[in-house]
């Protein structure tokens, strides 16, 4: 070994050694446990330092936790079903398979590299048959259940990848990853019924404390709550009604209207001849538009009258029937009654179409404005007239519930899901279709239904068919009812589903008869902290915690919320070349769209606009002016610092305690080329320190009695408690960045504390604590170092357990003052708590460095800053 920090001779050496000794290998059955889990990733090949954000703090709380005598659980896995695995397919002519495994291959070595611990034996590959049997054995309990069930509905059509998306999936009208232009088809999809536990994922959100507040704020807004009543209104001339929903029934004496979803059912059967083609024409508009679209607030209104007209059940006026694409078929009923005096896109489409506006509530007097939402007496409304809402509400929906026409009800914007996919590299539904029996499900024994192996660009994307459906050799099968001739469904699962228990998966990785073992299953949940991106606040946590529940229900698990404590890290930023671009009379214009368009970026701005936005302008050695901004790392930018690269050249401590160090963990972090010099000039100097020292330290007995140190050393000693106390809860709180502080401060001390004295016991014991402390942020050093003594006896550093924090050595009774000669440091010194002002200023001058420098001198002021520093100036 060499007697300078050389990470790429340590590194390797003490990898092998961790495998060896299995750290972090879980085990069942002490009585703490600690789950750590980090979101598993979509294996897209070498990592760059943007992904290793999230799992080397998952590393670092996990080591903390091991040596604070915790069984842990900490694996990993891989999210591997999906479209970018079949697109790269169609790309680059290899299987979806081949793609998937080969870059699963190359991220595990980047993680090795930074020295990342796994429990392997517990790895979960979705895309296997011995994870996805689990998927459709938890599909066919839920349709046993009556919580999956397939219909017929509009759904968002991507022509490009020829599969439905998720109205998340769709951006501005188009896809997320092919751009194009986003139809609607009604096809029959399988759904799961998750709005039967809305109310509980609603009303569970109170029992996760650990949480961010702005993670189950939007949770509860897409599960959407909502009180009111749900009642009929008759269409004239038809025996047909149509029922809404409002959360303002006390209203309905305004409705002067009733607008459908260009979807709903009715819309064909009621329209009149003379309005059938216009109607027609505007539904056909309305597939070829997005719900996010149709939903934008910002967008004029548009609508068609049907002809019809339905019969106020309040006020008994004929009112007109509209269609309108603000209104959605899966919201509600489908349909609304137009109150436009209280509502103000009610009130915009009575204005754009001149139809009549009566207010139900009297406005404040002088109101100025158009709908009045708020509270205030009813008018306008028979015998509500004079009730203020909540009490108008009550009055109202008893009155319907005498009359027959509705009832009190509570409904979520939350919409069952749609787990459907007309696509290749997924998990197939395992149902058959049969002439004779209808849809019959896969017995449990027939399990796994496996995915053909398909290669080919023609196979994995036919044209005009969902890629299963183009293969014979997959559906044609037998009906296990009957025996005759059958078809397997062609629809895969939507890839959420396979995310939505893998965490469960992970505590019996390797169970052939259940998903899960219960009992192993309870002794590890729920997960103590997970930690990942705040874009899978919504959808993915949301059906983690529904699986939960319903496993819960189905007695699999005690739990019912899968994750106690929630954390969600903030984004790696790289520099980013955006491009060439000409500034003139204070103005940017880009030379170039590319980056520019990615980054949204305008084609002119301002100067200042820029230095704003913490953009910098570049000389390149041509001469011409570049564009530099920080942005997320991605391949696509080019801005990525690769982990495999970066490690071989730099060390992979260096790498974490760059990531560590440089921000709140919660916030976004910029890499920069500073970063990575300050860590390893702190790292160089930790080792320093140790080397120095490393025979006196050998020598040096750790004996001491607290209560007997005075001076220096019990300077020393109290910073070290303090210390210990403070990286142990800033590791708990997952404050990375102060507890790197903390330690590098300590580490001054260390230094301060050998200049004036020797190598004592107190000295030795902070050294061991030191390296305890640092061993999960940098712990290839920590564990080199650490062997270099007897203090493990020949044991890893992780299996000598935390050190306790001595409550009396924080209880401060001296404080180390630092003196200044005209504003540079020329000395410390210990001094206690108590000591009056003079007697502070006596002592620092008796520091011999003080003295010589005051030699000769005349003293002008002296500027004391109480508990901290003593300034002399002189002349």
């Amino acid at each position: 070994m060499s007697d300078k920090y050389n990470p790429h001779e340590l590194e390797p050496k003490w990898q092998r050694y961790w495998q060896e000794i299995g750290l972090l290998k879980a085990t069942e059955g002490s009585e703490k446990k600690s789950y750590i889990l980090v979101m598993f990733p979509y294996p897209s090949g070498d990592l760059h330092m943007g992904h290793l954000k999230n799992y080397t703090m998952g590393d670092v709380l996990a080591r903390f936790r091991t040596q604070q005598g915790y069984s842990v659980l900490h694996p990993f896995g891989w999210d591997a079903f999906g479209l970018p695995a079949e697109n790269a397919a169609l790309k680059f002519g290899v299987s979806p398979a081949d793609w998937t495994f080969g870059n699963i291959q190359q991220s595990k070595e980047s993680l090795a590299l930074m020295g990342i611990q796994y429990d392997w034996s517990r790895e979960v590959t979705t895309c296997t048959p011995e994870y996805y049997k689990w998927n459709q054995w938890i599909f066919l309990k839920m349709y046993e259940r009556g919580l999956a069930y397939r219909k017929k509905s509009y759904v968002n059509w991507d022509p490009v990848e020829q599969s439905v998306l998720a109205n998340e999936q769709v951006i501005d009208g188009r896809g997320w990853r092919s751009g194009a232009l986003v139809e609607k088809r009604e096809l029959e999809q399988w759904y799961l019924k998750i709005t039967d536990y809305a109310e509980r994922l609603l009303a569970d959100l109170d029992k996760l404390p650990r949480w961010p507040e702005k993670v189950k704020a939007m949770q509860r807004a897409w599960i959407g709550k909502s009180t009111g009543a749900e009642f009929d209104f008759q269409v004239k001339g038809h025996d047909v009604k149509i029922r809404v929903f409002s959360t303002r029934p006390d209203t309905i004496f305004g409705a002067t209207f009733m607008v459908l979803a260009p979807e709903h059912e009715l819309v064909a059967r009621i329209t009149t001849p003379e309005q059938k083609e216009a109607v027609e024409a505007y539904v056909a508009a309305t597939r070829m538009k997005s719900e996010v679209e149709r939903q934008r607030e910002d967008r004029e209104k548009t609508g068609v009258f049907t002809g019809a007209y339905a019969i106020n059940p309040a006020s008994g006026k004929e009112i007109p029937i509209w269609i309108a694409d603000y209104v959605l078929s899966g919201y509600g009923t489908g349909a609304i009654m137009g109150v436009p005096g209280q509502d103000e896109r009610d009130w915009e489409f009575a204005e754009q179409f001149g139809l009549e506006i009566i207010r139900t509530v009297e406005p404040p007097a002088g109101w100025q404005g158009k709908a009045y939402t708020e509270d205030g007496p009813a008018i306008n409304s028979g015998f509500l007239n004079g009730l203020h809402v909540e009490e108008a509400k009550k009055k109202i929906i008893e009155w319907m519930q005498e009359k027959g026409i509705g009832e009190g009800k509570v409904n979520y914007r939350l919409r069952d899901w749609l787990i459907s996919r007309q696509r290749y590299w997924g998990t197939p539904i395992p149902m058959i279709h049969c002439d004779s029996c209808g849809i019959v499900p896969v017995p449990y024994e027939q399990l796994p239904v496996v995915l053909p192996t398909l290669k080919d660009v023609e196979d994995i994307r036919p044209k005009g068919k969902s890629p299963l459906a183009a293969h014979p050799e997959f559906y044609e099968t037998t009906c296990p009812k009957c025996g005759g001739k059958a078809r397997r469904d062609t629809d895969t699962m939507d890839t959420f589903f396979d995310s939505s228990w893998y965490f469960l998966r992970y505590t019996d990785a390797h169970n052939e008869h259940l998903p899960f073992d219960p009992e192993r299953a309870n002794f590890w949940m729920p997960v103590d902290q997970y930690i990942g991106g705040v874009e899978h606040a919504i959808l993915h946590l949301l059906y983690s915690r529904f699986f939960t529940k319903f496993l819960h229900d189905l007695g699999m698990v005690k739990v019912e919320e899968p994750f106690e404590g929630l954390f969600t890290q903030g984004m790696v930023m790289g520099w980013t070349d955006v491009g060439a671009v000409e500034v003139k009379d204070g103005q940017i214009r880009f030379l170039s769209s590319e980056r520019r368009a990615k980054l949204d970026l305008p084609e002119t701005l301002s100067v200042e606009e820029a230095k704003k936005s913490g953009a910098e302008l570049r000389t390149h050695d041509d001469g011409s002016i570049h564009f530099w901004k920080p942005a997320t790392m991605s391949k696509s930018l080019g801005n990525g610092v690769m982990v495999g690269p970066f490690v071989k050249e730099q060390g992979a401590d260096i790498a974490r305690i760059t990531i560590l160090f440089a921000a709140p963990p919660e916030n976004e972090m910029i890499w920069t080329e500073e970063g990575v010099q300050g860590s390893w000039r702190y790292l160089n100097r930790v080792w320093r320190r140790v080397a120095e020292d490393r025979a006196e330290l050998g020598k040096t007995s750790d004996h001491f009695e607290a209560q007997a140190l005075g001076g220096a050393d019990k300077a020393l000693y109290q910073k070290l408690h303090q210390t210990l106390k403070k990286v142990g809860e800033d590791i708990e709180a997952l404050r990375f960045n102060t507890a790197v502080a903390a330690l590098m401060e300590l580490l001054n001390t260390l230094y301060d504390y050998r200049k004036e004295n020797p190598v004592s016991p107190v000295y030795r014991t902070a050294i061991r604590y030191y390296l305890q402390m640092l061993a999960p942020f940098a712990p290839h050093l920590a564990e080199e170092l650490w062997h270099w003594f007897d203090w493990g006896q020949g044991q890893s550093v992780f299996a000598a357990r935390w050190p306790e924090v001595d409550p009396e050595a924080l209880l401060a009774d001296s404080f180390e003052l630092v003196v200044q000669v005209s504003g540079k440091v020329r000395g410390k010194v210990i001094v206690p708590t108590g000591a009056s002002e003079d007697e502070i200023r006596r002592i620092a001058r008796e520091i011999p460095n003080v003295q010589a420098h005051l030699e000769g001198k005349q003293v002008v002021k002296e500027i004391y800053v109480p508990g901290k520093l003593l300034n002399i100036v002189v002349r």
